[in-house]
């Protein structure tokens, strides 16, 4: 290793096989280009000058849609992992679903702190990969970044796969069709991207804000309801999951690990700080605090209403589908529901085509994957990493078969990677530079690193 910790020794046999594997893959700037005029312009838009670049940043609102809507649309999902997994232990063991996603609470809220202290150290984007390789090496740095690339390409299989099983949730005689929804749904989002972040993210913010107030509206009844003395009960699921084993330690940590996907998502906005409009530091701490305040208000009161309604995990359907349909009935309000979460669902898939290929674009200026990652396209968006993120994603979910609760483990196991070792360099960073207030930033990103560390050990194990 070199004294700079570059690790030199690593650096060329990576470039030799970077260089090699890149002779096998077509840019898609060499179909792009094979694509005639018109029939492009109708599928991506008319083409950008470079000059544009600086009109295509995002306001604070517009970059809540693109960069908060993987976080947020957690909401529907994470609850009934939690409960999935102590449901294993029985019926009896739901009543620690509450107090699993307190502690996620204070995880959340110790993460974001942390990664606000990011985006004031690296205003022109602090992901992981580049907070890990400038403070503990090249090595690290790259752990960090393949950590995140996978991360991104399972948010898109993720998040479709929930968006498919709340479809399928409110019309069961599609259930059979989920793996060719879910591939239709991935093509359709990267189209979208190929547009351009700033034509994506104006059609993604109404989903998102519409999203955010129907179910701040379904939690706000339903704990109205129950403090008016007008309780309600979910029915029983006609597919119960069995007690297979005791309550222990290890359970209600797994059952923590995977409620904390809930988490996912929060360092897209750290990662992608340049998209912002000037002064980029400041605009992405203040969206990356909103999107912390909501997600924990709809994360944690899914959960409370979801206790008292005395919800059980079903592998059919959601627990929002059983909360809004022993609310609301099957009435109209019901599917609208059901169509605003899988709605946020596809567009949090947004988030990865958001940065998955400006993180494709960083690594590849380091010269440790192909330069072509590093063009920009007909609509100056990173177009080779929207392909290869679009078949990665595809592949996993004809692979997983669609499902959710397959894909988790992997989807948790990247997230927690990269957030210990993001982490892990600011506490370098802060000893190294010593900026005012370090030694209280230091402890907070120590305790989030710590935190995350253990997750992703048990999600391991």
């Amino acid at each position: 290793m070199s004294a700079d910790g570059d690790c030199g020794y690593y650096r060329d046999p990576l470039r030799t096989i970077v260089r090699y594997a890149w002779r096998w893959w077509i840019s898609i700037d060499t179909i792009g280009r094979m694509m005639p005029g018109p029939v492009k312009r109708l599928l991506l838009g008319d083409p950008l000058h470079n000059r544009e670049a600086m009109r295509q940043r995002l306001s604070n609102s517009v970059a809540l849609a693109v960069f908060s809507s993987d976080a947020l649309s957690s909401v529907a999902y994470a609850p009934g992992e939690i409960m999935l997994m102590l449901a294993l232990a029985g019926a009896g063991a739901l009543s620690f679903t509450l107090p699993v996603a307190a502690g996620i609470g204070i995880l959340l809220v110790v993460v974001v702190l942390s990664y606000r202290q990011t985006i004031r150290a690296y205003p022109g984007g602090g992901g992981s990969y580049i907070v890990a390789k400038e403070n503990l090496g090249a090595v690290p740095g790259l752990v960090a970044g393949a950590a995140l690339l996978v991360d991104y390409t399972l948010t898109v299989a993720v998040s479709i796969s929930a968006a498919v099983a709340a479809i399928t949730s409110a019309f069961p005689g599609l259930l059979r069709y989920t793996v060719p929804i879910a591939v239709a749904l991935v093509v359709a989002l990267a189209v979208a991207n190929l547009r351009g972040t700033r034509e994506s993210g104006a059609l993604f913010a109404g989903p998102t804000f519409v999203f955010i107030a129907l179910m701040g509206v379904m939690i706000a009844v339903g704990l109205v309801r129950f403090a008016l003395g007008q309780p309600f009960t979910a029915p029983t699921p006609g597919d119960p999951v069995e007690a297979v084993q005791s309550l222990t330690l290890f359970l209600v940590l797994k059952a923590f690990a995977s409620g904390c996907t809930a988490m996912t998502g929060i360092e897209a906005i750290a990662n992608g700080a340049q998209a912002f409009r000037q002064p980029e530091e400041r605009n992405a701490a203040t969206t990356l605090t909103w999107m912390a305040a909501i997600l924990l208000f709809l994360f944690i009161g899914t959960v409370a209403v979801s206790r008292l309604a005395g919800v059980q995990p079903s592998e059919t359907e959601t627990v929002i589908s059983q909360l809004s349909r022993s609310m609301f009935g099957t009435g109209w309000l019901y599917y609208v529901i059901s169509a605003s979460v899988a709605t946020i669902l596809v567009l949090a898939a947004n988030t990865a085509y958001a940065d998955f290929p400006r993180l494709s674009s960083l690594v590849a200026d380091d010269d440790f994957l192909p330069h072509q990652l590093r063009d920009r396209g007909h609509r100056l968006v990173f177009s080779n990493g929207i392909i290869l993120l679009t078949i990665a994603a595809v592949v996993l979910l004809v692979a997983f078969g669609g499902v959710t609760t397959r894909l988790i483990p992997l989807y948790a196991i990247g997230v927690f990677l990269s957030f210990t070792l993001s982490q892990a360099g600011m506490i370098r960073h802060h000893l190294r530079v010593r900026e005012p207030g370090w030694r209280r930033s230091l402890v907070l990103t120590a305790v989030g690193a710590v935190a995350t560390g253990v997750v992703t050990l048990v999600v391991a194990v």
